[in-house]
């Protein structure tokens, strides 16, 4: 499910926001850096991988990904299906290939749970010889994989579902503007026009089974011109030296398409270990009431139009993630995801919940493995079950565990997101202390009325607000005046104007 992703470009790039996130690194205890011994037991592992027999390379796969990016857990290939429908390969990268369980690396990736995303690196969860590199599906070289075949009906429903492990080679690796370009331009070849097929088909059953995708839109943190050097205005006591805005880039259809791939995945690896009687469930319960009220507040804080009548799912599939105001909104909408856990189930007894309420089915992550710890484990599972066989001793010591992990990793991690986010918007404000703003209160502290959170419009800012002592008067629109705007503390505060 999403994240709220922001990323620096440019002058952006300079102090005081590397200084900022460099210390919110430092005071979570996360490095990108490797201990020695793990780094040895890598390359060992790069040096003797565990391959299966079981040669697929001939599929020609191709990848789909950010610019950039080297880290790549997921190929895939589309065909149509003789007598209609479709058949979707998708390998998975197989980091069970190089992780010996017990050994170093098996370790440090049970302390790293996942990957930590900054807006300037990341944190990875596998040292990048393997993440980067031996164990990551990039064009041109063998790797070994979790291959799933999927095989879909007219209406892009799942028919059968198949995993083994398999020895793939990508021929292609793009990013999502050159797979949208080739597709409206009609020039794309058919494993990948037809990416766009059996996206809208799954779309389609989305909506059918009540499930909400969000599009949220990447935040980029761009430098523009001082204060101090537009004509005809005197710098004040905190203006001058580089200053930043935020802009918003919206996902493109391509993306939504790919992301449909990687839920069937995960919903298809669902449907096999509730069959088979034992897994591990992305579950997320019916957000409270309390929850969506204060999302109602920020559709009012954003002048955007929410009928009591319409369903939060309606309301989400109406909105545009070019325009400011619902891009604003779309990244409020992550809050109803915070609820979301594993679940481990055995005996065939399954959770209660046992449904994912955004997936609206049965749903577990397995497609990234290279950035996320329980994938490795829900991908051993599916193999299992698949082949009829018991799982892995290491599978079952480790699985009763697994949730207690991902929930602190998912802590450290939210830890991290919104220092990011405390950090960005401290430095978009920093040349606006004293400036007055509109803005509607969206929370206030059940025991200290005087103290609360304000939702402002323009720019899109989710911050701290404490009166002098009055309470604050919660759903209302208030005028409030920036007071502190500090990226090295990661503090924005406003009091009432």
């Amino acid at each position: 499910m999403p994240r709220r992703p922001i990323r620096l470009t440019g002058a952006a790039e300079t102090p005081p926001l590397r200084t900022a996130l460099r210390e919110l690194r430092a005071s979570l205890g996360v490095s990108a850096d490797f201990p020695a011994e793990v780094l040895a037991e890598a390359d060992g592992a790069v040096r003797e991988p565990v391959l299966p027999p079981l040669d697929e390379t001939g599929i020609p796969f191709f990848t789909i990904d950010p610019p950039g990016s080297v880290d790549l857990d997921q190929a895939m290939h589309l065909s149509r299906r003789e007598g209609g429908g479709f058949r979707v390969h998708y390998a998975i990268a197989d980091v069970g290939a190089f992780v010996r369980p017990g050994g170093r690396l098996d370790a440090e990736a049970h302390r790293r749970v996942q990957t930590l995303y900054f807006p300037d690196g990341k944190v990875p969860l596998h040292p990048p010889q393997l993440s980067e590199g031996a164990a990551s599906l990039l064009p041109g070289q063998t790797a070994p994989a979790l291959l799933w075949r999927i095989d879909l009906d007219a209406e892009g429903r799942t028919v059968t579902t198949d995993v083994r492990r398999a020895l793939v080679r990508s021929r292609a690796r793009f990013d999502y503007a050159g797979v949208q370009q080739r597709i409206d331009k009609g020039t794309a070849e058919a494993p990948l026009a037809l990416l766009q097929e059996i996206g809208t088909l799954r779309e389609a059953l989305e909506v059918e089974r009540g499930g909400i995708s969000l599009n949220v839109p990447e935040q980029e943190v761009v430098p523009r011109s001082s204060p101090a050097a537009e004509p005809g205005r005197e710098p004040g006591p905190q203006q001058g030296g580089e200053t930043y805005a935020l802009e918003y880039r919206a996902p493109l259809p391509a993306e939504a398409w790919n992301a449909q791939i990687s839920l069937l995945t995960g919903m298809a690896a669902a449907d096999l270990m509730v069959a088979y009687g034992t897994g591990i469930l992305r579950t997320l319960p019916t957000a409270p009431d309390g929850a969506v009220a204060r999302l109602r507040r920020s559709a009012t804080a954003l002048h955007i139009d929410w009928p009591h009548h319409v369903s939060y799912a309606q309301l989400v599939r109406s909105l545009d993630p070019h325009n400011g105001r619902h891009a604003a909104f779309l990244q409020d909408c992550t809050t109803l995801l915070r609820g979301a856990g594993y679940t481990v189930f055995t005996g065939g007894v399954l959770p209660a919940p046992a449904v994912h309420a955004a997936v609206a089915d049965e749903y577990t992550h397995c497609t990234a493995p290279l950035r996320r710890l329980v994938d490795r484990y829900a991908g051993e599972l599916c193999r299992a079950a698949v082949a009829g066989q018991e799982p892995p001793q290491w599978v079952s010591e480790a699985l009763q565990a697994l949730p207690k992990e991902m929930a602190e990793g998912a802590r450290r991690a939210g830890a991290a997101e919104r220092g990011c986010v405390d950090i960005v918007e401290a430095a978009v404000l920093r040349d606006r202390i004293g400036e007055v703003f509109d803005a509607v209160v969206v929370d206030v502290k059940e025991n200290e009325p005087a103290v609360g959170t304000v939702h402002l419009q323009d720019p899109a800012v989710v911050a701290r607000v404490e009166s002098d002592g009055a309470d604050l008067p919660l759903g209302e629109r208030i005028r409030v005046r920036l007071t502190r705007a500090d990226p090295v503390a990661a503090t924005v505060l406003f009091a009432p104007a």
